[in-house]
């Protein structure tokens, strides 16, 4: 039996709510908050899995500021925008944001949208390679040769110790080339704490093309 997806959905549009609530239904997930800002989402005290939010409300607010707060209860977050505003998508997604979806797309791409981000991928799409590439400000860590073996394999879902055997290294320097990593994505302006942020700024980098599955974070 398949999981049931808690999603909550913030827009300032009464219709976007109501059309994105029918399609979660129809799609099997239970849309437990729904509401035209973020503190209308904060004042729910149940679980969410996925909190759909647009990129840009009414009232001002800051998209890097929404994902924070919204995420901080441990959900997914999905930018649900029309995507015409590329320099807030990058925010979004430097912010944490698992992905964006375009509001134009087709009902069933949205719910697999929300069903990926809720596995905790990242939702890697010409939305977001878009965003990318049209962010002048946006800094590919310098990363060597090595690095970018390590980065690869580890970011796939390789634990430390088989990406050591891959590469025929010890676990330690694994480890070492994995802080190098951090520390260069932290010159940049963008921190990879855990591993699926790894996996995110492998992505975006161009160094895993594609993402085949849940990558955990096993806290290394």
């Amino acid at each position: 039996m398949e999981r049931v997806i808690r999603v909550a959905v913030i827009d300032d549009h009464e219709s976007v709510r109501l059309g994105l609530s029918a399609v979660c239904a129809a799609a099997g997930h239970r849309i437990v908050s729904s509401t035209p800002d973020v503190a209308g989402f904060l004042r729910n005290t149940l679980p969410v899995d996925v909190v759909v939010l647009d990129l840009s409300l009414g009232d001002g607010s800051s998209i890097a500021e929404n994902v924070r707060a919204v995420s901080r209860g441990g959900a997914s977050v999905l930018i649900h925008s029309i995507a015409d505003r590329v320099s807030l998508v990058r925010e979004a997604l430097a912010a944490g944001a698992a992905g964006v979806i375009p509001k134009s797309s087709p009902a069933h791409d949205v719910t697999a949208a929300i069903a990926t981000v809720a596995r905790g991928e990242a939702l890697n799409n010409l939305e977001w390679a878009s965003a990318i590439e049209a962010d002048p400000n946006f800094s590919v860590a310098a990363l060597g040769p090595r690095e970018r073996d390590v980065l690869n394999l580890y970011a796939s879902g390789l634990p430390l110790k088989d990406v050591a055997l891959e590469l025929g290294i010890a676990p330690s320097t694994v480890k070492e080339y994995l802080n190098r990593i951090r520390a260069k994505y932290i010159e940049v302006g963008r921190p990879a704490r855990t591993k699926i942020d790894l996996l995110r700024r492998a992505v975006e980098d161009g160094i895993l093309d594609d993402i085949a599955g849940t990558v955990p974070d096993n806290g290394s």
